[in-house]
C-alpha cells in the first residue's frame, strides 16, 4: 500500500528531478514502470535474481531509452544461492581500484566497463583478492598504461578462474602477442581455466624497426591454451602507425575498433560499438560484410578519406539484383566526420543504405552541404527525416532555413571541436 501511494502520488511530481535511484528486487519493476525519469543517469539494483536482471533488457518498457541512452552508471548485485557478484560501468580505473580496496572482500564475480583507462592515483589497501573467481574488464578507448594498471590488478587475483579482457593498448616497441599473454598472464595465474580477450596493440612506425607480420604473430599462438585465436596486423604508412589485432573466438567483446579491409570476418553478436579506418577505400561490399559480422551494432564510426573505386559501377547497376541495399537494423548513432564524400552518400542515400528512425548523426557541415547540394537533393531526403540529433562539425551556428527543413525532426548542434 505504501509503495502504491508513493508511486501514484509522489513519484510523478518529483520524477524530473531524480538523478539517481537505488532499488531492491521487490520495488524495482514497480518504480521503473511508474513514470519517466528524464534526468536519471545512475541506477543501483540490489539483491535481485538473474531472471530480474535479464528482464531489464528484454521487457519492452524497461529496455527503452532510459537504459539505452540515459544510464551512465549502473550497479547490480545479484542474489543467487548467497553468491556475490557485480556488473559495473564506471568512469575510470581509479574508481575500479577504490571498489577493490577491501570494502567488497566477499566479491567473487566482477564485470567492469571503463570509460577511460588512465594511470591511477595512489590508493590504499591494494591487497590480494582471494575470493574473486571471475573478472571481466573492458574499455572502449586505448590505454598507454597497461603495465602500470592492468597487470598489477590481475596479480592481486590469485585464485581467478575466468578472465575477460577487452581493450586496446598503445605500445612502444613490441606488439602484445601470444608469447606476451603466456608469460605475463597465463603462467602467472595457475587456476585460470577460461581466458577470452580482445587486445589490439597500437605502435608508431616512425622508428626504423623490423615489424612482425601477421604470420609472425600467429606463430606465437601455436600452443596457446584456447579454442581459436584470430590475429592480423595492419600497417598505415600515411599516419606512420601499425596495429596488431588479437582476440579469442567466438568472442563476447562489446567493442571492435579500427577495422580495415583486412578484417577476416566472423560473427560478433555481442559487439555494439564499431569503428572503421583504412588508407584504402571501403567499397559497398565491405559494409555488407560489416553488417553481417555485427548484426546488433548500435554505434558506427568511420574514418576514410579515399574515394570508392567502384562507385560508378554501383550507380550504373542500381536496378541490378546483385546490388544490395544494406540495412542497419539496430544502428542508433553514426559518426562520419572525417570521411570522403562517397561515404556520406553510402550512408545517407536510400539507394545504398536503409537506416532506422531516431539516428544520431555526427558529420562535417561542409561535406554534408556539398553532398546534399545545399540540402536540396532528394537522394538523402528519406534518411534526413530519420535523424533525431545532428552534430555539425567545422561550422559555427548558422541560420540556414534549408538545413532545418531538410532535417525536420533533428535537434541541430554545433559542437566546439577546437
Amino acid at each position: 500500500m505504501i509503495l502504491d501511494r508513493f508511486c501514484l502520488h509522489i513519484l510523478p511530481k518529483i520524477c524530473d528531478t531524480i538523478e539517481c535511484l537505488d532499488l531492491g528486487s521487490s520495488s524495482m519493476k514497480h518504480i521503473l514502470r511508474t513514470t519517466h525519469y528524464p534526468n536519471l543517469y545512475t541506477l543501483g539494483l540490489y539483491n535481485i535474481d538473474e531472471k530480474s536482471v535479464r528482464s531489464l533488457f528484454t521487457d519492452e518498457i524497461l529496455s527503452s531509452d532510459i537504459f539505452k541512452n540515459q544510464i551512465t552508471r549502473l550497479l547490480i548485485t545479484i542474489n543467487k544461492n548467497d553468491d556475490y557478484g557485480m556488473m559495473l560501468e564506471i568512469q575510470s580505473f581509479n574508481d575500479c581500484l577504490h571498489l577493490l580496496d577491501g570494502r567488497f572482500n566477499q566479491l567473487h564475480t566482477l564485470y567492469v566497463d571503463l570509460v577511460n583507462l588512465r594511470r591511477p592515483h595512489e590508493i590504499q589497501n591494494q591487497g590480494n583478492l582471494p575470493n574473486l573467481k571471475c573478472f571481466s574488464l573492458s574499455c572502449v578507448y586505448a590505454t598507454y598504461y597497461y603495465n602500470e594498471t592492468i597487470l598489477p590488478l590481475l596479480y592481486r587475483m590469485s585464485n581467478l578462474e575466468e578472465l575477460d579482457l577487452y581493450f586496446s593498448v598503445e605500445v612502444d616497441e613490441t606488439f602484445i602477442d601470444g608469447n606476451y599473454l603466456k608469460k605475463n598472464i597465463i603462467n602467472r595465474m595457475t587456476r585460470l581455466n577460461q581466458f577470452t580477450f580482445y587486445i589490439p596493440s597500437i605502435m608508431s612506425t616512425r622508428k626504423e624497426m623490423n615489424f612482425p607480420s601477421t604470420e609472425d604473430i600467429q606463430l606465437t599462438f601455436i600452443d596457446f591454451p584456447a579454442n581459436k585465436i584470430i590475429s592480423y596486423v595492419d600497417y598505415f604508412p600515411e599516419i606512420k602507425q601499425s596495429r596488431c589485432h588479437i582476440y579469442s573466438y567466438p568472442s563476447f567483446m562489446p567493442y571492435y575498433g579500427d577495422i580495415t579491409n583486412n578484417f577476416p570476418g566472423g560473427l560478433f553478436q555481442y559487439v555494439r560499438v564499431v569503428s572503421l579506418y583504412d588508407e584504402h577505400p571501403f567499397e559497398h561490399e565491405f559494409f555488407l560484410r560489416i553488417v553481417q559480422s555485427f548484426p546488433f551494432m548500435e554505434k558506427l564510426s568511420l574514418k576514410n578519406n579515399k574515394s570508392q573505386n567502384r562507385k560508378q559501377s554501383y550507380e550504373s547497376n542500381n536496378d541490378n539484383q546483385n546490388f544490395s541495399v544494406i540495412e542497419y537494423s539496430f544502428l542508433s548513432e553514426l559518426v562520419i566526420i572525417d570521411v570522403h564524400d562517397d561515404y556520406i552518400e553510402e550512408f545517407l542515400f536510400d539507394t545504398k543504405t536503409y537506416l532506422q528512425n531516431n539516428i544520431i548523426l555526427q558529420i562535417n557541415y561542409e561535406s554534408l552541404q556539398r553532398v546534399t547540394h545545399n540540402f536540396t537533393t532528394n537522394a538523402a531526403r528519406i534518411h534526413s527525416t530519420k535523424i533525431s540529433k545532428l552534430y555539425l562539425y567545422g561550422k559555427t551556428k548558422c541560420s540556414n532555413s534549408c538545413l532545418q527543413e531538410y532535417f525536420p525532426y533533428a535537434k541541430i548542434c554545433y559542437p566546439d571541436i577546437f
